[in-house]
C-alpha cells in the first residue's frame, strides 16, 4: 500500500519519476486528500490500479462531489481508516476509529509525515510529497515484515526517512 496526502497541485499529481513508479506498481493506493483539483485526482486515478481517496478541507468542490470525506479499507490484514483529519482531533478520531474497527487511521492536513499512536490504534500521516510547508517532504510505503505492517516514510526520491510499525495497536519503532 502506497500512501500520500495533500498533493495541492493545479494541474497535475507533481511526482517524481520514482513516486510514479511507485504509484504505478502498488495494489493499492491511499490518497488522504486535498488534491485540489479534479485533473490532479485524475493524474493519480490514471496512474493507480487502485485509488482509495478521500476529500479534504483544500479540495474544489467537483472533487468534493467526486470523493467521501472518510472511507475504510482492508488490507495487509488491517482495518484502515481514511479521513483528511482537518475536522477531527485526537478523541474523535479515537471514537471513529472504534466505531469504524480500524486498527490504522490515515490522514493528512499537517503536511507533517509521521507515525503515532491512538490508544490501541496507530495514526499514519505520510505528509506531503508535492507541498511540504516546511516540512520534510515524504509519502509512505506500507507492507509486511516479519509479522508487522510496517510504515516506512520515504522522500520522493525514494530514501527511507524513518520505519515504524503499524500491528496491533503497538506502533513502536523498528530499526
Amino acid at each position: 500500500m502506497l500512501v500520500l496526502s495533500d498533493t495541492h497541485g493545479t494541474d497535475d499529481p507533481a511526482l517524481t519519476d520514482h513516486l510514479r513508479e511507485q504509484i504505478a506498481d502498488a495494489d493499492l493506493v491511499v490518497h488522504a486528500g486535498d488534491f485540489t483539483t479534479p485533473a490532479v485526482l485524475e493524474g493519480f486515478e490514471s496512474l493507480a490500479d487502485r485509488l482509495v481517496a478521500v476529500h479534504g478541507n483544500a479540495d474544489s468542490a467537483v472533487v468534493r462531489e467526486r470523493l467521501p470525506a472518510m472511507e475504510t479499507v482492508q488490507t495487509l490484514g488491517v482495518t484502515v481508516l481514511v479521513v483528511h483529519g482537518h475536522d477531527h482531533d485526537e478523541t474523535q478520531l479515537s471514537l471513529l476509529a472504534r466505531q469504524e474497527g480500524a486498527d490504522v487511521v490515515v490522514l493528512g492536513h499537517t503536511h507533517r509525515p509521521g507515525v503515532g499512536q491512538i490508544g490501541e490504534v496507530a495514526v499514519l500521516n505520510p505528509g506531503s510529497h508535492a507541498d511540504p510547508r516546511g516540512a520534510q517532504p515524504a509519502y509512505a510505503a506500507v507492507g509486511q515484515a516479519s509479522g508487522d505492517v510496517v510504515a516506512r516514510l520515504r522522500t520522493p526520491a525514494g530514501a527511507l526517512l524513518e520505519q515504524r510499525s503499524l500491528s496491533e495497536g503497538r506502533a513502536g519503532r523498528r530499526d
